[in-house]
Formats: structure tokens, sequence, C-alpha cells
């Protein structure tokens, strides 16, 4: 009799390709160039749709490296840190030595920069709130604690004991 344990496992193994495409069409439908034009439009902002992400990023997850930002977006070190010049130069990051590595420079988000991603945030809202018109609360609590644990389980899971 299998035990408990590889049943579960063969029902994880089965579902993995379905999650897999799942995650392939969420990422490609995210990434595509006009999805982030649309954002920017609706949020009523001017910013080059190149340094959208960069800018997005470093709200979310700054202070942060460019090499650790270059590695999340995928993009070569020399270009993300040129882009993070850019937005420096238009006062919606600063760069700064870090704390523990003076070596080491952060970007961080200005105020202007924030009010910009606030804008970019009640946009994205309101075109959230279009997608998930027709589902119930639950199902939408269930995908973000879901989301939220799987997030997690693959930040805790980075190739090279990365986080």
């Amino acid at each position: 009799m299998p035990s408990k344990k590889q049943v579960q496992h063969a029902h994880i193994s089965a579902r993995l390709r379905s999650l897999h495409g799942a995650l392939i069409s969420i990422v490609s439908a995210m990434n595509r160039p006009q999805r982030d034009e649309v954002l920017i439009k609706a949020a009523g902002i001017r910013l080059d749709r190149a340094l959208f992400p960069l800018l997005v990023g470093i709200e979310r997850l700054g202070p942060i490296g460019v090499v650790d930002m270059a590695d999340r977006v995928g993009r070569d070190y020399t270009t993300v840190s040129r882009q993070v010049a850019k937005l420096e130069s238009l006062g919606l990051v600063e760069r700064r030595a870090n704390a523990a590595d003076r070596r080491v420079r952060e970007a961080v988000i200005t105020a202007k920069g924030k009010a910009m991603t606030d804008l970019v945030d009640a946009a994205r809202e309101r075109m959230g709130l279009a997608i998930f018109k027709t589902w119930g609360a639950h199902d939408i609590d269930e995908l973000v604690r879901l989301m939220q644990k799987f997030a997690d389980a693959i930040e805790d899971d980075q190739p090279g004991g990365q986080k």
C-alpha cells in the first residue's frame, strides 16, 4: 500500500505542469510592454516604460543594490545602473552607501518617487477590481493567501542560497 507521502507527491507532480503553465501565462502577461504603457497612462504619470519596473521595484524592495535589482529584473548590471541614474536625475530615487558595507550603493525611493508609485498603485487597484469583479471574497482571500505562501517558498529556495 502506498504511503500518504507518496500519494501526495504524485498529486503534486501531476499538477506541477499546470502550475508552471499558469505561471508562464501570468509572467508573460505582466511582462508585456503594452501592459506597462496602459498602467502608466492609467496612473496619469510621465515615465519611460523601461524605467517603470525599476521604480516600482525600488519602492517595493528598497533600499536595494543595483546588482540585486539587475538580477531580479533579468537585466545587465550596467544597464540597470544607467537606468537607476536616470531615475535619480528625475528625483524619483536616490543612491546612498549601504550601512553595513559602504562600498555597496543602494537605491531608495524619494518622496517624489513614492508619490508616483502611489498613483501607479491606485491605477493597478482599479485594473485589479475589474479583473476580479466576478470573484467572491473567499476566492480572492484564498488566492492571496496561497500566492503569498508560494512566493515565500520560492524566496526561501533561491539557487545558490540567495534571498
